[in-house]
């Protein structure tokens, strides 16, 4: 077992069947191919590089897999880091298991109002606000908690039925109606893009959201700047449209062994 540079966390890449498929040299390669075709597309779209953040999508990634992604990023100087679970029991575990002061982590998935007390416990963002009922649920829990949450307001910029999210068409207006909820702390917004090979469709789902936050650039003197768009499969496009934050899972960790039963996945797309 090795104990290394992220604060303690044993690192045994040998030591279990996850681990040993997936090594924290591979993770780091990974890392910088990435970071290299995020920088060409940064410079493509006229964007500095460093304006754009690496986002790991976290779930069914075992915990010391994590741990040695979490480590090849510090080695590489990619602090802060930034994790992202899509359940919330599964956040909340990893992140007592890991144990690290210094991540951020970010709630990612579809966030029922029962499960906020859960979010709350490791998550200090939000990006799936999708409704009202779930910003009075989580203002109600952070009053109480004497706390602010940085949130991301989800769009369904595909239409699909599938997918959560509110309407473009809705935004300006829910915009308006967050600003009674003084412990929520909007700084942008979040899509998904439709999952087919065609490419203008995805770009197009990123254009939408980047022209919302263009119209909404500032609410109560806040300026709106953040747009977590793109995955392993499409971050270099959303880039190019202005992603702030990729959610990057496959890209990263490789290709999962299995697909979770239950809940959303995306057909034929990856994380």
């Amino acid at each position: 077992m090795i104990v290394n540079a992220v604060q303690g966390v044993p690192m045994d890449e040998g030591g279990d069947s996850s681990a040993a498929v997936v090594t924290k040299s591979a993770i780091a390669d990974r890392l910088r191919m990435i970071r290299s075709r995020i920088a060409e597309a940064a410079v493509t779209a006229g964007r500095q590089p460093g304006d754009v953040n690496i986002l790991l999508a976290t779930k069914t990634q075992a915990v010391r897999v994590v741990g040695l992604a979490c480590q090849a990023l510090v080695e590489m100087g990619l602090a802060p880091l930034r994790l992202g679970e899509n359940r919330s029991r599964e956040g909340r575990d990893k992140a007592a298991e890991l144990g690290l002061p210094d991540i951020r982590w970010s709630m990612i998935g579809h966030v029922q109002t029962n499960k906020v007390g859960e979010v709350l416990e490791f998550a200090t963002e939000v990006q799936s606000l999708d409704r009202l009922s779930l910003a009075a649920a989580l203002e109600r829990q952070l009053q109480r908690r004497g706390q602010m949450l940085d949130v991301l307001v989800q769009v369904n910029t595909s239409g699909e039925a599938s997918k959560f999210g509110l309407q473009p068409s809705d935004v300006q207006a829910f915009l308006r109606d967050l600003s009674a909820y003084s412990a929520l702390r909007v700084t942008g917004f979040m899509t998904i893009a439709t999952l087919t090979n065609d490419i203008e469709e995805r770009r197009r789902c990123f254009r939408v959201l980047r022209q919302l936050r263009d119209q909404a650039k500032e609410r109560d003197g806040e300026i709106l700047t953040e747009l977590s768009m793109g995955m392993s499969s499409d971050y270099e496009l959303a880039v190019e449209e202005g992603a702030t934050c990729v959610r990057l899972g496959e890209a990263v960790f490789g290709p999962r062994s299995f697909r979770p039963t239950g809940g959303w996945w995306p057909e034929g797309g990856t994380v």
